[in-house]
């Protein structure tokens, strides 16, 4: 398994001026990621080389690592939380924070990647044409992705995990709010690989946070294979607006609920407070609550109860509701909600709430403010949860539950690269399946055309 890697401070470009090895002619000059990117490429090999039961020795390596590094990696956090503070948000500071628990949750996640299937080989689909060429399609890796996230230093676990098990080299972009937690975090990683004598650079880390790294990241055709943006809306707007490498749209949630005319009020109350309080800060957390005109009455008070009287008391963050004229006008209280609330991700203690006619309105509201990510109907009407189902267009779709379940470890994928918001190639939470590609591979015995 040994490999030997170029210098890291190595030129992007070679002695003579021709492409790197793997790298497309005419790839761009990019001097702050360019050696770590020629490193990336050259360690696709030994990654390649690996078998499956390989690499899932290597991921409980690098389970057991993180949890051996506890102390390190919660050191390291403190640093970034003492600098945070003041500069962001307590709601996002939680994003920042590790525990011993979360941790453990880190490695729990790695090893849970390690007892999945290898998505790595499989044969997709198979048949033989009449001129007896047999044409197999079969799974391979996507090669290099590169990920730029912001704030939850767990990604960076979860990230090098699912990579290594779909076979593909992982760089990841941190913010500079976390960059201590993430070099720390890949230090322990990377005691892994080289207990399996493997190249650090299958897990490499982009160290300079500022904006240029990360252009270049998006512009590194020849050696990104793959992009993902996993942070909030002016991050992935970035991506999208300026990627020359393929992109992935993942995160923004303006997560919708429905409150149908028939729903248990009980059960309701309970998923809009799980939906939006559990943890505010993450995409798929709740930020619009559309209600039935008719139960409004009764609902909106006990919603007002259950969000804003009851958390106050027990001295939790109360939710600012922000209502439309019509509620606004039921609840006697409350913000008036403004032009952006029913389109803005809150990311906080903050719900926009809005009263409709029927279904088919709230099917119409979802359909136009949603950043398809998750919404969910509470209903006990089987019909209007077909149709809810049917016609609303977002990754993830519930009928009486939360969409915090929009996650996926708790959809059974072990941890997930980020929850996709598009529809090619990959929608919903992105597992091992989503990280690889397929390529065919046709068997002959002399044919010609």
């Amino acid at each position: 398994m040994n490999t030997t890697l170029p210098s890291q401070g190595m030129s992007c470009s070679p002695p003579d001026g021709g492409a790197a090895p793997g790298q497309a002619a005419g790839a761009p000059h990019l001097p702050r990621t360019g050696a770590l990117l020629e490193a990336a490429l050259a360690a696709k090999p030994a990654l390649a080389a690996l078998s499956t039961e390989e690499k899932k020795a290597v991921l409980l390596s690098m389970a057991d690592a993180l949890e051996a590094n506890a102390p390190a990696i919660l050191a390291a956090n403190a640093q970034d939380l003492e600098a945070a503070q003041g500069t962001i948000a307590p709601v996002m500071q939680d994003r920042l924070r590790l525990t011993q628990g979360r941790i453990a949750d880190m490695a729990a996640g790695v090893r849970a990647v390690a007892a999945l299937p290898d998505p790595v080989g499989r044969t997709l689909a198979s048949h033989t044409l009449p001129n007896g060429l047999q044409v197999n399609k079969v799974s391979v890796p996507l090669g290099v992705i590169a990920i730029i996230y912001e704030s939850r230093p767990n990604v960076t676990s979860d990230a090098a995990s699912l990579t290594f098990q779909a076979g593909s080299v992982c760089v990841l972009r941190g913010g500079k709010e976390s960059i201590h937690s993430n070099t720390a975090i890949v230090d322990a990683l990377h005691q892994a690989l080289e207990k399996h004598h493997l190249p650090a650079a299958l897990v490499s880390l982009v160290t300079d946070t500022t904006r240029d790294s990360a252009n270049e990241l998006m512009r590194a055709v020849g050696y990104v294979d793959l992009l993902i943006p996993r942070g909030g809306a002016s991050l992935i707007q970035s991506c999208v607006d300026n990627a020359k490498v393929p992109c992935i749209q993942t995160g923004t949630g303006i997560c919708h609920l429905y409150v149908d005319a028939d729903a248990d009020l009980d059960k309701a109350l309970t998923i809009v407070d799980n939906a939006k309080t559990s943890r505010p800060s993450v995409c798929n957390a709740a930020e619009v609550c559309l209600v039935h005109r008719d139960i409004a009455p009764a609902f909106l008070p006990q919603l007002w109860d259950r969000l804003v009287d009851r958390r106050r008391a027990a001295g939790q963050p109360p939710v600012e509701l922000r209502l439309d004229p019509e509620a606004l006008a039921l609840l006697g209280k409350g913000s008036p909600a403004g032009p952006a609330d029913f389109d803005t991700e809150f990311l906080d203690y903050i719900l926009a709430v809005r009263v409709v006619g029927s279904v088919e309105e709230a099917i119409d509201h979802i359909n136009r403010h949603s950043t398809g990510h998750s919404e969910a109907i509470l209903t006990q009407t089987r019909a209007h949860a077909d149709l809810f189902t049917k016609l609303v267009d977002s990754a993830a779709v519930y009928v009486n539950a939360s969409t915090r379940f929009t996650d996926g470890g708790q959809f059974g994928l072990g941890c997930e690269m980020g929850i996709s918001t598009q529809k090619l190639h990959a929608r919903g939470p992105m597992g091992l399946e989503e990280l690889t590609s397929y390529k065919y591979i046709i068997l002959g015995d002399g044919q010609i055309r």
